[in-house]
């Protein structure tokens, strides 16, 4: 989230729809509507929902071209998930899972900090987005460096407690939600429930929070530089 040589194409992002229908959509209406014993039954259900996104990523990674951390991450919480509802295993268990990933990404943003590579530049400041070249040569023509590092900081903070919120609401929701006992039809149905309102529920708040984050980090390399941040940005 590697470098390319001049003839290699960039990978395209694949869009919202796309991913929203094979991530949230599609998976929802299978375990909402698919999972009953006249249809494909609770674990089928399960196992046919998440191929969806399963398949999605995996296409995903080898469009890109790369490995990408998020994307193997996210192929990684829907094998747990699947395994966790096929074996039948307490709930709980989906809670800590949904609660721990992005727990742990927020911690990745805290430790990366003090590193020559915060993980907060790859998140919201990568150089698809930001002409870093350019950027590092004005800030040490004007020696303001160390300051721009300790906005990055500043910014780290705002970018793991966006994770944070997303890691208590994730857990919340699976603690409320899924009731039902495992292996059921209405704990397949409770778990397409959880999965639908995981977009309004928990990506907006988090959304919101990244927002300001990359607001506030705009706002302060114009300040820094006492430039345009437009003349930062590649086109």
């Amino acid at each position: 989230m590697s470098d390319r040589t001049p003839s290699t194409a960039k990978p395209q992002n694949q869009g919202f729809l796309p991913n929203l229908a094979f991530n949230i959509v599609i998976p929802v209406v299978l375990m909402s509507y698919a999972s009953s014993e006249e249809y494909l039954g609770p674990a089928w259900s399960i196992v046919a929902a998440l191929s969806f996104p399963l398949g999605y990523g995996l296409w995903d990674l080898k469009q890109s071209g790369k490995i990408n951390g998020f994307s193997v991450l996210g192929i990684v919480s829907v094998l747990l998930t699947g395994g966790i509802s096929l074996l039948k295993l307490p709930a709980e268990y989906i809670a800590i899972k949904e609660a721990a990933i992005p727990a742990l990404i927020g911690i990745a943003v805290l430790v990366t900090q003090a590193t020559e590579k915060p993980l907060v530049k790859m998140l919201i400041l990568n150089d698809q987005i930001i002409n870093w070249p350019k950027l590092n040569e004005v800030l040490d023509q004007q020696n303001k460096q160390p300051l721009f590092k300790e906005k990055i900081r500043h910014c780290s903070y705002i970018v793991a407690g966006s994770f944070f919120l997303s890691s208590t609401l994730n857990y919340i929701l699976a603690k409320v939600i899924l009731v039902s006992e495992p292996g059921t039809t209405a704990y397949t149905e409770e778990l397409g429930r959880m999965t639908a309102l995981s977009y309004p529920v928990i990506v907006i708040p988090s959304m919101v929070l990244l927002i300001a984050a990359l607001w506030y980090l705009f706002s302060q390399i114009g300040k820094i530089t006492g430039e345009d941040i437009e003349s930062f940005i590649n086109q």
